[in-house]
Order: C-alpha cells, then sequence, then structure tokens
C-alpha cells in the first residue's frame, strides 16, 4: 500500500532529548506530549518501498515491549522478500492485470509473520547487494521484468518460480531457513512462535461511504495485491479508536496519504490549514489583502505559527478518496498524543525515513484533522477498540 522513500540514518529518544523536543520552535509550533507510548529506534528504509515493513514491524516491536518481552529489531526485508515470492504468484496467475511492485500493506507483514514467521534483524539484513543501505532501484525494475517474461511466456513453466527466487536470493541473500539469535536454534515459524503473539488480535480499520459501515471490506488500492480486509467505521469513531488505543497503551500503525501541501516533514508538521479562514488573518491587513491567492497559500504554508484548519467531514473525506486525491503514500507508526501552544490534539507519529532531514529526527506531529482527512486505514489490537464499537464490528 505504501510507498515513500527519503535517505536518512537511525535514531533512538532518551528522555533528555524528548525534553528539549517538546520545546523546539523552529516551526512556529510548539509541542507538549501528553502521552508517549513505548517504541523502538527510527530506522531507515532508504531508497526500498518499504514502508509498509517498517512500519508494520514497528507497531509489532511496540507490541513486544508492552506485553514486556523486551526490545526486538525485526527484519523488515525478510517480510519484504516473502512478500515478493507472493506477488509475483499472483501477479503471473491473474496475468498481469494487478499491480506489481515494491509496496505493500499492513495486512501482508501479518500475513507474513501467521504463515512464514519472522527473523530478528542480525538474521537477515536484506542487503546482499554490496550497499549499507537500502535500495531496490534495482530489485524492483528486475522483478518486474522476470514475471512479465513469464506472462509472455504463455504458459507456466516449473522452472519460473525457482528462477524468481534465485532473484531474490541474489539481492536480499539466501532465504535464512535456520539462525542462531542469542545462543538459542531457530527458523522463522519457531522464532515467530517464540515472541508469543496471538496474531487474530490485530485488525484493520478504515472509514469510507462507499462500503456498509461494520463491515469489513477490500479497500481498493492499488498496493493491496494481498486483498487484504478493513473494518469499515466512520470518521468519528476511527479517531476514536486511536484516542482510546493510546489512551489504553496501545500503539497504532497509520497508513495515509503524504502528498498534501500541509505535510512538512522537514519541518515536523502535517496539517491542513484552511486557506479561506487562514486569509482573513494575517500581519498587516493591508498588504495581505495585495497579495495574490497564490502569495497567499505560500504564506500561511510556510507555517510559522499554528494555522486554522480545514473542518473535515465525511463526505469531504470520500470525495478526496473518489477524486484520487487522496491516494496510498505511505505507512507509519502513531506512539503518542500531543498538544500545540494552543491546545490542539496532534499525534507523535515514527517514520521510517532515518533522522536527518527533520525537526524531531525520525518522528513528527500530524494533526487530527489530517487524520481525519487523509488515513487510508490503520492497523490496531483489536482489545483496544472501545467496547461500544467492537460491538457494532462483531469481533
Amino acid at each position: 500500500m505504501f510507498t515513500a522513500i527519503i535517505m536518512a540514518i537511525t535514531f533512538s529518544v532518551s528522555a533528555q532529548e524528548k525534553k528539549a523536543e517538546e520545546k523546539k520552535p523552529a516551526t512556529g509550533y510548539k509541542f507538549i506530549l501528553e502521552k508517549e507510548l513505548k517504541h523502538t529506534p527510527a530506522k531507515n528504509q532508504s531508497r526500498s518501498g518499504t514502508c509498509w515493513s517498517f512500519s508494520g514491524l514497528s507497531f509489532i516491536e511496540s507490541e513486544l515491549l508492552r506485553l514486556g518481552k523486551g526490545e526486538y529489531d525485526l527484519s523488515e526485508m525478510f517480510v519484504s522478500r516473502d512478500n515478493y515470492e507472493k506477488k509475483a504468484d499472483k501477479y503471473v496467475r491473474l496475468h498481469g492485470t494487478i499491480n506489481f511492485a515494491g509496496g505493500g500493506s499492513f495486512e501482508d507483514v501479518m500475513e507474513t509473520l501467521r504463515n512464514a514467521g519472522i527473523v530478528p534483524e542480525e538474521a537477515y539484513s536484506g542487503m546482499n547487494y554490496g550497499d549499507t543501505i537500502h535500495d531496490h532501484s534495482e530489485l524492483d525494475l528486475v522483478t518486474k521484468a522476470y514475471v512479465d517474461a513469464v506472462i509472455k511466456g504463455r504458459k507456466l513453466t516449473k522452472a519460473w518460480k525457482k528462477g524468481f527466487n534465485g532473484i531474490l536470493d541474489a539481492y536480499y541473500g539466501n532465504y535464512p531457513e535456520q539462525f542462531t539469535y542469542k545462543g538459542v536454534s531457530y527458523t522463522p515459524k519457531s522464532f515467530a512462535q517464540s515472541l508469543g503473539l496471538n496474531m487474530d488480535d490485530y485488525v484493520g480499520i478504515t472509514s469510507f461511504t462507499h462500503h456498509p459501515f461494520y463491515e469489513p471490506f477490500i479497500i481498493e488500492i492499488p498496493d493491496n495485491y494481498i486483498w487484504g480486509m478493513n473494518y469499515n467505521v466512520t470518521i468519528d469513531e476511527l479517531v476514536e479508536i486511536i484516542d482510546n488505543s493510546i489512551e489504553k497503551g496501545y500503539t497504532v500503525a497509520w497508513g495515509s496519504d503524504i502528498s498534501e501541501r500541509g505535510f512538512q516533514y522537514r519541518k515536523g508538521v502535517a496539517v491542513v490549514p484552511d486557506l479561506e479562514v487562514n486569509s482573513l488573518s494575517g500581519t498587516d491587513r493591508d498588504r495581505w489583502e495585495n497579495l495574490s491567492k497564490t502569495e497567499r497559500e505560500t504564506e500561511i504554508l510556510k507555517l510559522d505559527k499554528p494555522v486554522a484548519e480545514l473542518k473535515i467531514t465525511q463526505e469531504l473525506r470520500q470525495e478526496a478518496f473518489d477524486n484520487y486525491e487522496t491516494t496510498d503514500d505511505h505507512g507509519m507508526h502513531i506512539v503518542g498524543i500531543a498538544k500545540d501552544q494552543n491546545g490542539t490534539k496532534f499525534y507523535k507519529v515514527k517514520n521510517s525515513w532515518g533522522t536527518d532531514g527533520s525537526e524531531y529526527s525520525g518522528f513528527f506531529y500530524v494533526s487530527e484533522h489530517y487524520v481525519r482527512y487523509k488515513t487510508m486505514n490503520i492497523l490496531i489490537n483489536k482489545n483496544a477498540i472501545p467496547a461500544n464499537i467492537k460491538s457494532k464490528l462483531k469481533l
């Protein structure tokens, strides 16, 4: 589902860094954390369309911390490789009529954990191509060319999967059939079992009106090749679920469009400015009224102070999805709730673009308005869903 890419490095949050972070004034926004849940350090997906794997496993790592199982660094590339095999099979059997690329969804991560297992990062870095950062530029081109060639053959041979897996071995490294971690020998399946997670505890939630509320459906987006199901709730209920999750100690995997001009990661903030309301204010009224519409928007979007935001309705959200304005851009991880200096609610979000190039070293703050408008779906522990909503979903 999500394919956004950026270069950066990893990061960990200390108590002192957190205290300083809350006072940073560079964007004009000042955030005070109300609650921050346990999470692992921010990592770097680099030049790979694997944000869905990074954010999905970040969520799982926080679940392990929440359950008192300690800190794990799980292999995003194990999940990526496992899904590339499944994508290739479905793409070939459907004669190339679905998407085939490096992107994916939270459901893909859950599927791998259920059926293939998982391994720690130290057992499988997935970088067998002579680099120290993830770069799937060549891998994505080579695998796509291969499956397209298989389809052109007009029949499937017994060799095509072996050839495809040979490509994956060359780029990711040989599949880790068995490995040793902290002195214990595991297979991917036995390691996943050792984590003690119940994969049935995790469900996807979304909010759109082209399907009935409180029923599961397949979100119609290109990278949902696995055809994963998400339960449908109202947008107010989706926000209620996120808030209740954080309050109860559960983090949230968050899939969203990040193409809005108010998504300014380098400034550490994502908002949906109401350009009409903000245009009524400004510094000097005469000067403001003489600016063109473009000039006014440019000034507002400097975000050098908190701005009034667009009121997001269910209808506005649906319209943006139907018009292809909301697309399946990026997977991230919500780890806390904060307020700005005006008392407006924001969520603290962990990204997978490393620690350079942003105000908060791999994290940023997204407004509730932005979440209402641009959320594609979330992955949560179903035990964090408020009882009144959970009963409607029949979970």
